[in-house]
């Protein structure tokens, strides 16, 4: 009888899901073993809601967003009996290995049932924010810090043509890698993440010292999860609400309408707020992050076949390796001073 492996997607969507699926529903099947998707990540273990996956139901996937499978932020580990329903579910339909697509919470997840549980997991690190250890990139950051870019270069256009201030609010809750790649890329003056402090009265000073030249426009990148803090040594997170999800996550939201209105209250210019929100982590992967996705897809296969589990795929170099989940999700991997170095060299 054929071995069961599912497949299952967590947290928010990302460009390259598709390919994952279809990599790993590909080899696995060619091997023997039978392929089965979860619906709504962990929630479908947890309400036995499955879709039977071949090599037809995989046709034509590659270039599409999101997720066939559909995605979803349970966590069984928060919910009343969600462990132990989810156990007997795998037992009961007699799914031997799970692989876990997902970022630190969905493949945090992992880690717990695959150490306490002793469950045959497999992970593959998806995140557009890149934040995951063990790994040097994380498919859907890509596409993610592409869209980015081209979004500020549009920005561009309309501050000069206008002499305004533009305040571009970018995804990133912990990190600011798409923030700081995309600013960079698209030559944002002032870039705002979580990992570095910029006061509100330094960037007015950036600009300030760009209208006083030859330009009267400027570009400032926020990440969402920056905080606003000032000379006096006031900081503030801007969340959309005091809820949580079942990750204890705020959802954040904000931080670049308020940065615009200090920007324009302190030095005068007109400034306005663009957040580009979910269209960052929407539609076509990039060909890298179908590439990336499609080799870690094959890696997870190959961990499945090889009976390696409590391991992620990850790419280190220019090899995709297999690292242990508890490494992936134990430390989040923030943006490197040599990056935040190289920002502030273009700072007027």
């Amino acid at each position: 009888m054929a071995k069961k492996v599912a497949i299952l997607t967590g947290g928010g969507d990302c460009p390259g899901l598709n390919a994952v699926i279809r990599a790993v529903t590909l080899k696995l099947t060619r091997a023997g073993y039978e392929m089965v998707g979860v619906r709504g990540g962990w929630r479908g273990l947890m309400e036995n809601d499955y879709m039977p996956l071949d090599i037809k139901s995989i046709s034509g996937i590659l270039h599409r967003g999101g997720t066939i499978l559909g995605t979803s932020r349970t966590n069984p580990m928060k919910t009343e009996g969600g462990v132990e329903l989810l156990v007997d579910n795998l037992r009961q339909k007699e799914i031997w290995a799970t692989i876990a697509i997902g970022g630190d919470d969905t493949l945090g997840v992992a880690n717990q049932l695959h150490g306490k549980y002793a469950l045959n997991m497999v992970g593959v690190p998806k995140t557009i924010d890149n934040d995951l250890s063990g790994t040097d990139y994380t498919f859907g950051f890509d596409t993610a810090v592409q869209i980015a870019t081209e979004n500020i270069d549009r920005l561009h256009t309309t501050a000069e043509s206008h002499d305004r201030v533009i305040v571009v609010e970018i995804m990133g809750r912990h990190t600011g890698w798409i923030t700081i790649m995309a600013g960079i890329a698209g030559g944002a003056d002032v870039i705002l993440i979580p990992e570095y402090d910029i006061s509100v009265e330094e960037t007015c000073d950036i600009i300030r010292r760009r209208q006083s030249g030859d330009k009267s426009f400027s570009i400032v990148a926020v990440s969402e999860g920056a905080k606003l803090v000032t000379r006096e040594g006031e900081e503030q997170m801007v969340t959309q609400s005091d809820e949580v999800d079942a990750f204890g996550n705020v959802k954040l939201g904000g931080v670049a309408s308020l940065l615009a209105k200090e920007i324009e209250r302190r030095t005068g210019f007109e400034t306005r707020a663009t957040v580009l929100g979910h269209i960052q982590r929407g539609g076509t992967p990039t060909a890298h992050d179908r590439i990336l996705a499609t080799r870690y897809g094959a890696k997870a296969a190959e961990m499945v076949q090889n009976e390696e589990f409590g391991l992620m795929a990850a790419l280190q170099g220019d090899a995709i390796v297999a690292v242990p989940l508890q490494v992936a999700v134990g430390e989040r991997k923030v943006v490197r001073q040599e990056f935040w170095d190289l920002a502030q060299t273009f700072f007027a």
